[in-house]
């Protein structure tokens, strides 16, 4: 079951340890604005979700439920380099990827 947007919202307010008054001021807005929103009353414009976003420290898409990953790609230094990548000639993508693999699993590996 898909979550709505505003309990992906309360999910990342919460987890941001904000309250919604606290999240509010991050936007200039009324606390009861936040409570609308997380109670799917009323959904907020384009701007203002650009804003919850970049408060939240997560994306766009996740709040509006386009991916299951809250910083997906937020990072645009690893974004450059996965579109360096996705530009390179096949069998240059399928040996970065294969390494990229490799060190990933050492990392995760170490990690433990």
């Amino acid at each position: 079951m898909k979550m709505s947007f505003g309990k992906k919202l309360r999910e990342c307010r919460e987890a941001k340890g904000l309250s919604q008054n606290e999240l509010a001021k991050k936007l200039d807005a009324h606390h009861s604005i936040i409570g609308r929103y997380e109670r799917d009353e009323v959904k907020p414009t384009i701007d203002v979700l650009v804003k919850l976003a970049n408060a939240l420290n997560t994306t766009v898409g996740y709040l509006l439920g386009e991916n299951k990953e809250a910083a997906i790609l937020k990072d645009q230094t690893m974004l450059k380099r996965l579109n360096d990548i996705a530009s390179f000639p096949d069998k240059d993508k399928e040996h970065i990827l294969y390494t990229l693999d490799a060190l990933i699993k050492n990392a995760k590996m170490n990690s433990l």
